[in-house]
């Protein structure tokens, strides 16, 4: 059995955990957020349900890439996590440029469910 590396990314939303949640299990609107998202790569979601669960796995030419997401209370807002996975052709560049553009779609996830 082998793990990959992994690092959880989080993100504050000043908007209560049912709205937040809501949204983002509203058929595309990751296209309003989630650059990632924009291709024509088949998704295939967690059902909707009552714990914040947003998993999702994208399915990729010969690869299969599994995105555990959440939605969980913050007082009366919201915290919204994504663990990104360091595939095995990653190196350490292309790692961390991906966080970084996680961190990016998730910055715009909060402005526009702020404003």
């Amino acid at each position: 059995m082998t793990t990959l590396p992994s690092r959880t990314l989080s993100i504050r939303i000043e908007r209560p955990c049912d709205e937040v949640y809501n949204f983002l299990t509203e058929p595309g609107s990751s296209a309003k957020w989630a650059s990632g998202m924009d291709s024509s790569a088949p998704v295939t979601s967690a059902e909707v349900n009552e714990f914040g669960v947003l998993d999702h796995t994208v399915h990729l030419p010969g690869q299969d890439v599994y995105v555990p997401m959440r939605v969980v209370r913050n007082g009366t807002g919201s915290e919204v996590l994504f663990t990104l996975f360091r595939l095995p052709d990653m190196d350490d560049a292309q790692y961390a440029a991906d966080a970084e553009a996680v961190m990016k779609d998730l910055r715009k996830l909060k402005e526009l469910l702020e404003n």
